[in-house]
């Protein structure tokens, strides 16, 4: 017997859920109801109030003097936490799609850290896992439904890769011969005691990050640094145009809807009036 088979065994096996179990699926994974939009707006305040939480933590000053309040808090909304966890795998189908999804592993190990400095010594620096908990703020404002969109910018970057690499070219061609003639122009007590240094500033100078720690002194030297500024503000703005040029060229306008998560596979990104999952084709209106 595999382990996953045993997992079914003991808690994760399909099933089909009963009338109070759907109730608090809608609940929990839906939003278009009073009560669910109330239970992502606690659940929204709770996780933020956990981040805030957790930065407070590792201020030594505060820790030190509120340290018991601290670990009341943290207890009270790991045991929140640990029930609403438990409520989503009861509240599906297939509990094995959400345990082992990315949000169902991001739920747990911004949970278990607790209970594992509780029991376990030399385990409180995984309680810095708490901090996955904001991941999950994605998941209420139902943000993951415009992953979409990254994915077309990441379409639009592969199709400019030959025009930003021409563009990258070009960049360095120019940091290298700005560079060669500051270290020309400059001396060496100014900063400027080799080529290389000096490329490493007219990189910093031309992509307006200026660190400040060479800087010229000589009034030709300032006056190509000031081109050199001034020719940064406008590089900055060609990778930008070459990619929404073509993220316009290969835009293609989505619908999508408000309508619940699947409760067998949890998939929310669904067609206008869709009725049926279109990912696992399950009845979306049972």
């Amino acid at each position: 017997m595999n382990f996953l088979k045993l997992i079914d065994l003991l808690f994760l096996k399909k099933r089909e859920l009963k009338p109070w179990q759907k109730k608090l699926h809608e609940i929990i994974f839906g939003a278009d109801t009073r009560l669910g939009k109330l239970f992502d707006i606690v659940l929204f305040y709770v996780i933020i109030a956990s981040i805030v939480l957790v930065m407070l933590e590792s201020v030594q000053e505060l820790d030190a003097k509120y340290n018991l309040l601290f670990k009341i808090l943290e207890w009270t909304i790991t045991v929140l936490f640990t029930v609403e966890y438990i409520a989503r795998i009861i509240t599906i189908k297939n509990p094995r799609r959400y345990v082992f999804s990315f949000y169902g592993i991001i739920d747990l190990l911004s949970t278990i850290p607790m209970y594992l400095s509780f029991f376990i010594a030399g385990t409180h620096s995984l309680v810095a896992l708490r901090a996955l908990r904001l991941l999950r703020v994605f998941r209420i404002l139902k943000l993951t439904r415009y992953i979409g969109e990254s994915t077309n910018f990441v379409i639009a970057l592969k199709e400019s890769r030959a025009k930003i690499a021409v563009f990258i070219s070009f960049v360095v061609i120019v940091c290298i011969i700005l560079g060669t003639i500051m270290y020309l122009v400059e001396s060496p007590e100014s900063g400027f005691t080799s080529i290389p240094v000096s490329v490493y500033w007219s990189i910093v100078t031309l992509t307006t990050v200026g660190y400040g720690d060479i800087s010229p002194a000589t009034p030709l030297g300032q006056l190509i640094a000031s081109a050199i500024m001034i020719l940064g503000y406008g590089i900055i703005a060609i990778p930008t145009g070459i990619v929404s040029a073509q993220m316009a060229k290969n835009d293609h306008q989505q619908h999508t809807n408000d309508i619940d998560s699947c409760p067998n596979c949890l998939f929310d990104n669904h067609s206008s009036g869709a009725k049926f999952c279109s990912k696992c084709g399950h009845n979306l209106d049972e």
